[in-house]
């Protein structure tokens, strides 16, 4: 059997939109069984998902065959789903991870990370889930003419990540409906001043900054409209000692980088949600340095 252990990410972080990712201590696991037809079953969340060959992992895993021309080999799939669905903590990377390495491990051979990121980019075109999903840390990454520039960063261990999970979904392309075509010179430099700082701050530990360096305009204040409760559950978080509050990823679920406190924070989180007529959980979370791994057959 082949087992593969693929972590959620968080993205964004505020002012690094589309730059910034992060791999978390919560994983999707995908077990895998020779067979003689596709058979697949989901445990946990996303229960709504396709269980035939429309599932996105069976898609990813078909495509790559496509790819680099290999011949199909079936496989009864179960997916153990611990990341939630449409959520921002990439739960779709997960999937597409997951197939292009139960590509390589069924067959044999081994991707570089161009390639693999171009049967990914056919079905998620932004690298800040992909790469931390499969590389583990923090990742800083430009999508350019000529493929991805990227670096992988330290991020400090003393920080835990708490997500709140509100109990609906926001699917990635409604969240970016909203986002306008154009910004203005202001807006633009306001990001890219606290994009800087973020990253200054992360790798010296001056944690004074994050609060400032995640202040965003190119994004969350659009998407703010879709999450009810928002500047509720980002002051209720500061209040009980969170440094920085932002919409991971997509949304609807928010971070929180925090130090200690982390319960009250949740708790706080969850209780601004509840104010607005929206049930969710948090949770505590460290970063995945590993990033996706896999365990080869055993017969």
């Amino acid at each position: 059997m082949l087992r593969l252990l693929v972590p959620a990410s968080t993205s964004n972080f505020g002012s690094g939109f589309d730059a910034f990712g992060l791999a978390l201590s919560l994983y999707n696991e995908f077990y895998i069984e020779p067979s003689e037809r596709y058979t697949i079953e989901i445990e946990g969340e996303g229960a709504s998902l396709p269980r035939n060959e429309s599932n996105l992992f069976v898609r990813v895993y078909k495509r790559a065959c496509e790819v680099f021309a290999f011949e199909e080999k079936p496989f009864k799939l179960r997916q153990v789903n611990r990341v939630p669905t449409a959520r921002g903590l990439g739960s779709s990377a997960t999937a597409i991870v997951g197939g292009i390495l139960a590509f390589e491990s069924l067959h044999g051979i081994r991707l570089s990370l161009e390639e693999r990121l171009k049967v990914a980019f056919e079905f998620e075109p932004h690298p800040d889930n992909l790469l931390p999903a499969f590389l583990g840390g923090f990742v800083v990454c430009v999508s350019s003419e000529e493929g991805v520039r990227f670096l992988r960063l330290d991020f400090p261990e003393e920080l835990k990540v708490v997500v709140c999970v509100p109990d609906f979904e926001l699917s990635t392309q409604r969240a970016r409906e909203v986002l306008r075509k154009e910004v203005s010179l202001k807006d633009a430099v306001f990001n890219l001043q606290r994009s800087a700082l973020f990253v200054g701050a992360i790798l010296t530990k001056s944690f004074d900054l994050l609060k400032e360096s995640v202040k965003d305009r190119l994004h969350q204040p659009y998407r703010a409209q879709l999450v009810p409760g928002f500047g509720d559950v980002m002051e209720k978080a500061y209040a009980e000692g969170a440094l920085a509050v932002f919409l991971s990823g997509a949304g609807p679920s928010m971070a929180s980088l925090c130090l200690e406190r982390f319960n009250e924070v949740g708790s706080a989180m969850v209780e601004a949600f509840k104010r607005h007529g929206i049930n969710s959980k948090y949770i505590s979370l460290e970063v995945s340095k590993e990033g996706a791994r896999c365990e080869g057959f055993n017969s």
